[in-house]
């Protein structure tokens, strides 16, 4: 079997963080293990309260994981202090952790930023170039990139800015442009100025219920990459199980409810 980490936030909820990539992780049919990087108190209509786990207690929970049941892959979502992210990056390096996907949890979705200065730079310098490849929305990919991205050829030079910044593969989620659904991953070729640039086209599903989609699909994309699959490959698979988890409809809550993570499960 398997094996897949998360580290990420935990949601009281169930719907988003570590509760959303454990679901996926297991709809995958491979075995999920988790390190948990903040406690919020959260439900469909909002986040209430957030509790930061002390940075040498990640760095404890990812000794645990890593002598013991060593993941095939690694998806990071909520880090929310420079510490906690310094701590991550320091055991990423010393277990030689691969195929790592990060979800980088910038911005909210109400565009507010989630991340102080400090943190968003120890994130930029420190962990995002160990990742195997990297899923902004376009909020976060024009913080990344420091320009704004309203088209899909604004997308394609964030996409190609990041990529050669940061030395690692990008995924722009496109769902905040008008259309569909249209992401664009780029990639590092052999050459260091050499792109692989591909847009992934999907239906756009109207489902007000979107949360923890984000989530969702760096999971997704860290379990078909521990299954040995290339990343397009990896992240075409991935959006189909974000598509059909949203066209099952689920409804739950006040607010934006979760998806249904378990749709292809009899």
């Amino acid at each position: 079997m398997k094996k897949v980490l998360t580290i990420a936030g935990s949601d009281s909820s169930g719907g988003a963080g570590i509760q959303a990539d454990i679901k996926t992780i297991t709809a995958h049919k491979m075995y999920a293990m988790s390190a948990i990087t903040a406690l919020t108190a959260q439900n469909t209509t909002g986040v209430y309260g957030v509790v930061d786990t002390p940075p040498d207690f990640v760095a404890a929970q990812l000794d645990c994981i890593f002598t013991d049941i060593v993941p095939d892959a690694v998806k990071i979502g909520m880090v929310s202090n420079p510490e906690i992210i310094q701590a991550i990056a320091e055991k990423l390096r010393e277990y030689q952790a691969k195929n790592i996907v990060i979800d980088p949890v910038m911005v909210s979705t109400s565009g507010s930023r989630l991340l102080s200065d400090d943190a968003l730079e120890t994130l930029r310098t420190a962990l995002l170039p160990l990742g195997t490849v990297i899923t902004p929305n376009i909020p976060e990919a024009e913080v990344l990139c420091g320009r704004e991205i309203k088209t899909k050829n604004d997308m394609l030079q964030a996409a190609e800015a990041i990529t050669a910044s940061l030395g690692t593969a990008v995924l722009i989620k496109g769902g905040h442009l008008s259309g569909d659904a249209a992401d664009l991953l780029c990639q590092t070729g052999d050459a260091p100025a050499a792109f692989l640039k591909e847009g992934f086209e999907g239906p756009r599903v109207e489902n007000p219920n979107t949360h923890g989609t984000g989530c969702t699909l760096s999971s997704a994309i860290a379990c078909n990459l521990a299954a040995g699959r290339r990343l397009e490959e990896s992240v075409r698979r991935a959006k189909k199980y974000l598509t059909g988890a949203l066209k099952e409809q689920l409804d739950l809550g006040k607010g934006a409810g979760p998806l249904d993570h378990m749709y292809r499960i009899p």
